[in-house]
């Protein structure tokens, strides 16, 4: 069976790989749009010429994309513009694959899920580091309990500020914040998988611009997190976009968790081939392509679960999904409202 998979939007950075991805699977036909593109003042190629490029095929709007029937969307819009998308898949029955975060506040993200779930339709959130090997094994050992009980996480997330390539990353109406929101949800997120979706009760944050002020961005370009969840474990997530303009590699991520056995530290994205080349350092990465498996895990459950049935659960949900996609948003929303007030908040 031949999947319709649709692409909405290229203004994430990460629909580049997903394209590529469902390109070239035999079973799948693609169709994209990205009518916003055309507006965007972003250095590399947007709308038409940038489907071009990937060797997808294009359609100038939305309707257009939606009229084709799909079967599923990716969805990989600004932030701030994942809601319409969403709702408007939903109404449509379409399964939908949503970049992270859900949304940019917590209200949109409770009617993106209602939307899904009184239409039947999937709604899973693209958090791909969940899809790594290192963590995969990490959380096969503390589900068999062989850290004892979990009370202590330390994650972090650093990478390049995505200035040049994606400027709406830095406005703060679109993204709904900088480094703080970009970079907290996908610890969140790899904690949320660790405790089986405990919930948050407290979030304290502090943010600032001292990262790239010569760029002139107006979001917080580093911060740091510290959650305490009801089951009693404390979390700390440092977010930031401090990885320099020249480095090999976009960034990383890492997670320390420790329990009353013992602690374990993973960094999935470190196994690498280094050297250099005329330009400089080279960071060459080995290992799976975690965006094919999470893009797998979708795309099965989609053809698992058939045509959505309005008030009814699909047949698989395949996580994360938008339980989860909320869960981190409020923390997000938590850690933004902290940052500004200098006090905790309580969830």
């Amino acid at each position: 069976m031949t999947l319709k998979v649709a692409i909405a939007s290229f203004a994430h950075t990460h629909a580049m790989s997903y394209a590529w991805l469902l390109a070239s699977m035999p079973d799948v036909e693609v169709l994209s749009a990205d009518p916003d593109g055309a507006a965007a003042p972003d250095a590399g190629p947007r709308g038409a010429d940038f489907a071009a490029q990937l060797g997808i095929p294009y359609v100038d709007s939305y309707d257009e994309l939606f009229a084709w029937g799909p079967d599923a969307v990716v969805v990989t819009a600004e932030n701030a513009l994942h809601r319409g998308l969403v709702e408007r898949a939903a109404a449509a029955g379409v399964h939908v694959l949503c970049e992270k975060p859900l949304a940019t506040e917590v209200a949109d993200g409770e009617a993106m899920l209602a939307a899904c779930e009184a239409a039947g339709t999937i709604l899973m959130v693209a958090y791909p580091v969940r899809f790594a090997p290192s963590y995969l094994q990490l959380r096969a050992s503390v589900e068999a309990g062989r850290l004892g009980d979990v009370f202590a996480v330390l994650g972090t997330n650093n990478g390049k500020i995505p200035y040049d390539s994606r400027q709406w990353f830095t406005d703060a109406k679109l993204a709904g914040g900088g480094a703080l929101v970009d970079h907290t949800v996908h610890c969140a997120d790899l904690i949320d998988g660790l405790t089986g979706g405990a919930s948050a009760t407290r979030v304290h944050a502090a943010a600032n611009r001292i990262l790239h002020e010569e760029k002139g961005v107006e979001v917080e370009t580093g911060g740091l997190v510290t959650i305490n969840y009801d089951n009693g474990l404390m979390a700390t997530i440092d977010c930031s976009w401090s990885v320099p303009d020249n480095g090999p590699t976009w960034g990383g991520v890492s997670l320390q968790v420790t329990g009353t056995n013992g602690s374990v530290e993973i960094e999935p994205f470190l196994p690498h081939v280094g050297g250099t080349d005329p330009s400089g350092e080279v960071f060459l990465a080995i290992g799976g392509n975690l965006d094919e498996s999470m893009l797998g895990t979708f795309l099965k459950a989609v053809r698992a679960s058939g045509p959505a049935e309005p008030g009814k659960q699909p047949a698989v949900v395949p996580q994360p999904d938008g339980a989860v996609g909320l869960r981190t948003l409020r923390i997000v929303d938590a850690a933004r409202r902290s940052a500004v007030s200098g006090q905790p908040v309580d969830l």
